[in-house]
């Protein structure tokens, strides 16, 4: 059976491991379901694997154990069929093509027709109303970023992996970013998952938080976020998400405390 790409997936972890030539184990057999329509967003300490999942997940690593389904499906036939999309902490743009025909080109390679309004939508929704013509070495590493973040949303993939995406923005475009994106992915019911080291972010904007250990990363919590849709800025100051955000760095110290013995027993 062909994969469903029109509807949001669910993404389904079987024991998925990696060890890296010369034995240096990245993420320790895992067991993770990352349901349809939700967003999901992985934190841990930085280098324990978080990106390494989420390769393996898009189909961009093989996983040493295990294995990586999404509707039943192996991720490359998602991608071979567009329904996946990710956009990483490097924007890894076209330099000879400008802001709006990195966008077009995706839209191009997915075989779906260029709708040059939807492109300036994506574009003014990102920050970048004004630099649709502009080509990527006349931008800051914020603008690119921002430009990467348009690209991966423009063929509208059912399954969007965010690596990192607002690292590079300044502060205030970040949180404008934070509230603007999600109503896009929420809207068409788009399966994402997000790494990040920001715990607020992770918060903000998912609805579960997997915390992993240090290397080799392991689930040490799976935290639900039973937040209100659509997320408001002002929830931030609200005690009950301080409380989630505290239960996250909780699960990050027992993480940390875990590795720790594990290393004083050897």
């Amino acid at each position: 059976m062909r994969p469903d790409v029109t509807h949001p997936p669910t993404v389904t972890c079987d024991s998925l491991g990696k060890t890296w030539k010369g034995g240096l184990a990245a993420v320790s057999p895992t067991d993770l379901v990352l349901h349809a329509g939700q967003t999901t967003a992985l934190v841990g300490p930085s280098g324990c694997g978080k990106s390494t999942i989420l390769r393996m997940v898009a189909g961009l690593e093989t996983p040493s154990t295990g294995c990586v389904t999404i509707d039943g499906a192996p991720p490359a036939e998602i991608l071979r069929r567009a329904g996946l999309s990710v956009a990483f902490q490097d924007p890894s743009l076209l330099p000879w093509r400008t802001v709006r025909g990195n966008i077009e080109l995706a839209l191009t390679l997915a075989r779906h027709p260029v709708d040059r309004a939807a492109v300036d939508q994506l574009i003014m929704l990102v920050g970048l109303d004004g630099f649709g013509d502009t080509r990527p070495a006349e931008l800051s590493g914020g603008m690119r970023q921002r430009a990467a973040i348009a690209r991966a949303l423009a063929t509208e993939p059912r399954l969007l992996l965010l690596d990192e995406p607002f690292g590079a923005v300044d502060e205030l475009t970040r949180q404008q970013l934070v509230q603007d994106l999600p109503r896009i992915w929420e809207a068409r019911g788009t399966t994402t998952l997000l790494v990040t080291h920001s715990v607020t972010e992770a918060v903000m904007l998912s609805d579960r938080v997997i915390v992993l250990s240090p290397r080799p990363a392991k689930v040490v919590a799976d935290i639900d976020i039973p937040l209100p849709r659509p997320r408001f800025p002002g929830l931030a100051r609200t005690p009950e998400f301080v409380t989630l955000v505290d239960d996250v760095f909780a699960a990050l110290s027992h993480g940390a405390a875990m590795a720790d013995r594990t290393i004083a027993a050897q």
